[in-house]
């Protein structure tokens, strides 16, 4: 499977490569079949968890409070959530009070429950804007594997997640009204006698109401799933693509007329050949969806310099936000060579139909550029972004980088590095830099009073261990 894969299915399609190289026509045979729309991986064995799950409990410090960052005017020092082996993790910030709530995935760690599998999905929240933060706790304990979470929380208060559980039930959504001390029973959309029998990779959206409910998913296809009642009900996924395509959501955004947008990436089933950077927009509750194609990749680089990293783990992604005026922004990273690190770009259209052409987001000095995110500020106007880039030939030498722009994307401030590594130790992390991005997306959100809350992770490498680190400012 082509797209974006959890570490668990990497790990297990290299352990049965490695069973068949007895046999060329084999081992090619079971490329194809692994590059199918269905996943064969279900659960963790204890040889897949193996590379993964170290705990750096003991190793590494954790900060009580914030302090400001020596690197980044404005912003604190970047601050680690815990010793734990976390990765791919996700914020949200309540547009109506002062708490701030974040998810990520965890592989090692007293499990607090027997019965829960590893990874599990783990919820925290602050009453402080971030500076502060209460106890773990899971995010609805499960038997299954969890990955890839998403939170967004409505002007009332209310927290949507959506994460994966396997790939069988795959993608749930579950809803707090009471600041995560409860969730809703968990809504799943494969369909055991139709399509999509699995799934993956959720992608959240939601009206600043939380009346309006959009979840993008991939089953190989495209689909996008909807609720019009603050997710008491759902209709059915529809399918937006007629190719045979994989095809990789990666950040979504309503505007306040009600439109919304996911941005997307779509790859051949083997990663040959181009990937196509698009917006699909839906201007019907999500009944019919209309694809804009907005720019063309050549095939990605390797990270063969990354141990556990598969051909693939670079390949585009796409952030996406709308300010209140319904103006749109993305930021995705592409090539025009095959095999050539990837710059960050950005795009901006008034409508989500007629887009500006891309100018460059990425530093002259920076390598590698992937994982971008981008969020509304306040007002008309307001866009932000970050992303996650390496020095120019420093492979182990990653940052977490920032720019915000206050004219609807036409002009960014310059690039500020977040990732204040020299004075927040650990042992992935030097002066220059972290030695790989942990996951494959980050997240930012934006808070009432307009400050940045961002969250992203570092690692030894694909395999790790890593941790989820995160940082506040304006």
């Amino acid at each position: 499977m082509p797209a974006k894969r959890s570490r668990t299915e990497v790990i297990t399609h290299s352990l049965i490569g490695r069973l068949l190289l007895a046999s060329v026509w084999i081992v090619a045979g079971v490329a194809l079949l692994f590059n199918r729309v269905e996943p064969a991986a279900t659960g963790i064995s204890e040889a897949e968890k193996e590379p993964s799950g170290r705990s750096l409990v003991g190793q590494v410090e954790i900060a009580a409070a914030p302090s400001p960052s020596p690197l980044g005017p404005g912003f604190a020092a970047a601050r680690l959530w815990s010793g734990e082996d976390d990765w791919e993790p996700a914020t949200a910030a309540d547009p109506s009070s002062s708490y701030v709530y974040q998810l990520t995935t965890r592989y090692s760690g007293p499990a607090g429950c027997p019965r829960c599998a590893l990874p599990a999905i783990i919820f925290r929240r602050s009453a402080d804007g971030g500076a502060t933060w209460e106890p773990d706790r899971f995010l609805r304990p499960s038997r299954r594997t969890q990955n890839d979470p998403m939170i967004e929380v409505a002007t009332d208060g209310a927290i949507y997640a959506a994460w994966l559980e396997t790939y069988r039930p795959g993608v749930m959504f579950s809803k707090s009204t009471d600041r995560g001390e409860t969730w809703s029973r968990p809504v799943s959309f494969t369909r055991p006698a139709g399509r999509p029998r699995w799934n993956d990779r959720p992608v959240l959206a939601i009206s600043d109401d939380g009346r309006h409910v959009y979840i993008a998913f991939n089953g190989s296809h495209s689909y996008v799933v909807a609720s019009h009642d603050y997710g008491a009900t759902w209709g059915r996924p529809v399918k937006t693509n007629k190719d045979r395509r994989y095809w990789f959501h990666s950040a979504g955004a309503t505007a306040p007329d009600g439109t919304v947008y996911f941005g997307t990436f779509d790859f051949s089933q083997t990663y040959a050949g181009p990937a196509f950077a698009g917006v699909l927009r839906s201007v019907d509750g999500g009944r019919t969806w209309q694809y804009t194609r907005l720019d063309r990749s050549a095939v990605m680089a390797d990270c063969d310099w990354a141990a556990g990293c598969y051909h693939g783990f670079l390949g585009g992604s796409i952030g996406l936000a709308v300010d209140d005026a319904g103006a749109v922004v993305v930021a995705y990273h592409v090539n025009d060579a095959p095999r050539a690190p990837q710059r960050l770009y950005s795009r901006r259209s008034a409508d989500g139909l007629v887009w500006e052409p891309r100018q460059a987001l990425s530093a002259d000095s920076l390598e590698h550029n992937a994982f971008p995110a981008v969020a509304a500020g306040l007002g008309v106007g307001d866009f932000r972004v970050v992303w996650q880039g390496n020095t120019d030939g420093r492979t182990d030498a990653w940052n977490t980088w920032y720019r915000r722009s206050t004219d609807g994307g036409q002009t960014w401030s310059e690039p500020l590095r977040l990732s204040d590594t020299a004075t927040t130790p650990a042992p992935y992390r030097s002066a220059a830099g972290f030695r790989f991005p942990y996951g494959d997306y980050l997240e930012l959100a934006v808070d009432r009073d307009g400050v940045n809350h961002v969250i992203w992770g570092e690692g030894l490498s694909y395999f790790g261990p890593g941790g989820s680190w995160y940082t506040s400012g304006q």
